[in-house]
């Protein structure tokens, strides 16, 4: 199990989760997500997801994630959030001999805003979130819009979203130093900054008043600046999710 496509899972679990909660519940559930990574021979791989969600007046917990509220009523939630990134890349785990030569990424500790905005025609989610552990020293931005559908026990939440990335956020995971063009033969690569666009759905379907099954899928068209490196062989990433929660 590669901590990037954790991470991938993670995000979407989390992201499903703030749609789908708007009151004081706490939940636990499991699940299995279908990952598809943008790094070279990277196989796509089927992984057990764990489901951990809590949302209080003032606190609350998603996927790899919490924060505390410092805005909460029906329309309007800001928060400071802190989130593990366990984004990171490991030589060994590419069957790419020239992938092989390159220096590990470490994962980190995101932190840094985020906000959620509710209308009669969709919701606002946005995140703003930098590094902390001086790893990468970047900084991400993510913001969807996503309209929740409700027909008795059925959910659908589509959105379509955009994540932008740092010059040090994507230098540090997709580029290739001098040193490691001499090691590996790949090119030299020092990427800007980068917009990802994506689609999202999520579906749910409550079987009871504590039981709920769930559906989950994103589409990412890479930015240039990642679909660029000598790193990647894709221009887009995607992953699905489903499994059952239980709500306490």
């Amino acid at each position: 199990m590669t901590k990037i496509k954790l991470l991938a899972l993670g995000v979407l679990t989390a992201s499903t989760a703030f749609a789908a909660n708007s009151e004081n519940t706490f939940s636990l559930g499991a699940g299995v997500g279908v990952v598809e990574s943008p790094y070279k021979q990277y196989d796509r791989e089927v992984l057990p997801v764990p489901v951990i969600t809590y949302e209080s007046d003032n606190f609350w917990f998603r996927g790899l994630g919490g924060g505390y509220y410092l805005w909460n009523d029906d329309a309007d939630k800001l928060s400071i959030t802190a989130f593990y990134s366990p984004w990171r890349f490991k030589p060994k785990d590419s069957d790419n001999n020239q992938l092989r030569q390159l220096d590990s990424r470490k994962a980190t500790v995101m932190a840094g805003l985020s906000y959620i905005h509710n209308t009669p025609y969709g919701f606002l989610r946005t995140t703003l979130a930098g590094d902390t552990l001086d790893n990468s020293n970047g900084i991400i931005w993510d913001a969807a819009w996503l309209y929740r559908y409700t027909n008795g026990d059925l959910t659908l939440t589509p959105g379509i979203g955009v994540e932008w990335a740092s010059d040090k956020q994507n230098e540090y995971y997709y580029g290739v130093s001098r040193a490691e063009a001499r090691r590996s033969g790949l090119n030299s690569y020092d990427p800007d900054n980068g917009w990802s666009p994506y689609l999202e759905l999520s579906v749910s379907y409550r079987l009871s008043d504590s039981w709920s099954v769930y559906g989950t899928g994103r589409y990412t068209h890479l930015s240039d600046e990642i679909k660029d490196s000598p790193m990647v062989d894709k221009s887009w990433a995607g992953l699905l999710s489903t499994g059952v929660t239980y709500r306490f």
